[in-house]
Order: C-alpha cells, then sequence, then structure tokens
C-alpha cells in the first residue's frame, strides 16, 4: 500500500510537470525512481518509458481537446522514432551505470539550458519549403527516438525546440504534438526495456493512475496560466539534480 501511495505521488508531480511543459515527465521520474525507491539507473530508464506511454495518451488527449495537436507532423516524427528508440534501449543497457547517471546528468542540464532560452525561441528563423519541413520531422523523430530510448524520456526537449523553432508552431501546439509522439516511441523503448528486465512492474498500479491524473491536469493549467515562473523552478531543480548526476565516478 505504502509503494503504491509513493509511486502514484511520483506519477501525479512527473505527469503534472510532463502535462504542463510537454516534456514526458521522465525527468522528474527518473529522480525520484533513483533517490526515493532506490531504483538502479537501467530499471529507472526502463519503467519511466512504460509511464511515458500513459502520459502520452492523457497529454496528447487533453492538448487535443484544446486543438493543440498537429497529427500529421505526429505522424512524421513517429515514423523515424520507432525505428531509433530500441537503438536507444540497447545503448542505455549496454552502458556502466555510473557511465549512464554521468549521460543522464549532461542530458538534464541540456534540457535545463533549452527551458531557459524558451522565451527566444519565437524570433528564430522559421522553414517554409514543404519538403524541408518533412526532412526537418523525420530527422528530429529520428534523434527523438533514439534520446527516449536511452535516457527513458518522452523526447519533447528536442521535438518541442524544434517545431517552434524551425517549423514556427506556437509552444502548445508543439507540447502537445510532441506528447502524441511519445505513445509509439515510448512503447518501442518501453518494449525494449522490458525484454532486457529493466522494468520494475509492481509500481506501476500506483504510478500510471498517478501519470494520468497528473497530465490531465498539468495540460489544462497550460493552457490556462503562463507557465514562465514555473519553467524557471523546474530548469533549477534540474540543472541541480544534472549536476549531481555528472559527478558520478567509476566505482573503485
Amino acid at each position: 500500500m505504502t509503494l503504491n501511495l509513493i509511486s502514484f505521488a511520483i506519477g501525479l508531480t512527473a505527469g503534472f510537470f510532463g502535462g504542463l511543459v510537454g516534456l514526458g515527465g521522465g525527468l522528474i521520474m527518473i529522480p525520484l525512481m533513483v533517490g526515493v525507491l532506490k531504483f538502479n539507473q537501467h530499471k529507472a530508464h526502463g519503467t519511466s518509458l512504460v509511464a511515458l506511454i500513459f502520459t502520452g495518451i492523457s497529454g496528447a488527449a487533453t492538448y487535443a481537446l484544446n486543438g493543440s495537436v498537429d497529427l500529421e507532423a505526429a505522424v512524421l516524427l513517429a515514423l523515424t522514432a520507432v525505428l531509433t528508440a530500441r537503438f536507444g534501449a540497447h545503448f542505455a543497457h549496454s552502458l556502466a551505470e555510473w557511465k549512464l547517471r554521468k549521460f543522464f546528468g549532461i542530458f538534464l542540464i541540456f534540457i535545463s539550458v533549452l527551458l531557459l532560452l524558451k522565451p527566444y525561441f519565437a524570433g528564430a528563423a522559421v522553414v517554409t519549403s514543404c519538403v524541408a519541413k518533412i526532412l526537418i520531422f523525420l530527422i528530429a523523430g529520428g534523434v527523438t527516438g533514439f534520446l527516449s530510448g536511452m535516457m527513458g524520456v518522452g523526447g519533447g526537449t528536442i521535438m518541442v525546440p524544434v517545431m517552434v523553432l524551425l517549423i514556427g508552431f506556437t509552444q502548445h501546439l508543439a507540447q502537445g504534438t510532441s506528447l502524441l509522439v511519445m505513445v509509439p516511441a515510448g512503447a518501442i523503448g518501453a518494449f525494449t526495456h522490458w525484454k532486457l528486465g529493466n522494468v520494475e512492474a509492481g509500481i506501476l498500479y500506483g504510478l500510471i493512475p498517478g501519470i494520468l491524473i497528473g497530465t490531465y491536469l498539468g495540460g489544462n493549467f497550460a493552457h490556462a496560466i503562463s507557465d514562465d515562473g514555473l519553467r524557471l523552478i523546474f530548469a533549477a531543480i534540474m540543472i541541480i539534480l544534472g549536476f549531481r548526476y555528472v559527478k558520478a565516478s567509476a566505482p573503485e
């Protein structure tokens, strides 16, 4: 019972932040699974990906009800993401845990920088060529799938800036589309991690309901209020966590 309550709280927190900023929630779930539930890094990444399938379903549905999902863009992104997600999962499994922790820390800091630069996204150059847009979606999807499988996250940190900076999507439209892509990409990565033994099924009973409720609340809040203050707090926390992970070293 206690484990279900803890996992529910983790899912609720991760889902809310994920729905609010369109990042899936893995950035919150993984540190909490490692710090609170004492999971090893590989198991945290694999279990996070299973939960992110439900983040994507709940979040995309919430954004779609507000008219903030581009189905064509989601299909193009997902085409290559589902091909590369399993390679990312296998690559993560091949790494020593301390190396995976260090990579995850670098990834957290990189994401935090992107979040801090978010107000400047709107001034970037926008691609107008239809062929160029298709190529950008396919390339971004491939990179997203690999990172999703490797890092146990949804991949919105790559997709959202690309859609806003290069394609000219609004922030809400980019976040909603990103959440939809997380469903197929996350499913492939999660299945691969499950076969590798990196999924802790016992906490899913609490985690998934928390994710569904949290993502719904976060997605609705994203359309109702400004997320600037929360984004800055989120980025600050991620930077602190990132540096803690980066300091991971090989065991003697």
